[in-house]
């Protein structure tokens, strides 16, 4: 069973940084494209950054110069190095992971990244 482990959340001051590690467990074809998704408390699930299997990454505008995704040569284990943490960063992170061999989204549970002012 494919499993996705996120850990590396927590508290932090504005201004600080945070690294995020996702691992892959378990037998899996074919990954598409890891990436990172954010929940802030009433707000819907969005998009931090994607890392497609030999395409470029891509970031949200307010992640921008900010953040980076990566992964390691491996490839069952993607990061997120988030500098100048800002409290509009406050939110659940979770991994993601598209396999086009089984033609679905796998999500981790989520970790909590909560930015201090």
């Amino acid at each position: 069973q494919v499993q996705l482990v996120e850990s590396g959340g927590g508290l932090v001051q504005a201004g600080g940084s945070l690294r995020l590690s996702c691992t892959v467990s378990g037998r899996i074809f074919s990954i598409n494209s890891m990436g990172w998704y954010r929940q802030a408390p009433g707000k819907q699930r969005e998009l931090v950054a994607t890392l497609p299997s030999g395409g470029s990454t891509n970031y949200a505008d307010s992640v921008k110069g900010r953040f980076t995704i990566s992964r390691d040569n491996a490839k069952t284990t993607v990061y997120l190095q988030m500098n100048s943490l800002r409290p509009e960063d406050t939110a659940v992170y979770y991994c993601h992971l598209y396999s086009t061999y089984y033609a679905r989204d796998y999500w981790g549970k989520g970790t909590l990244v909560t930015v201090s002012s």
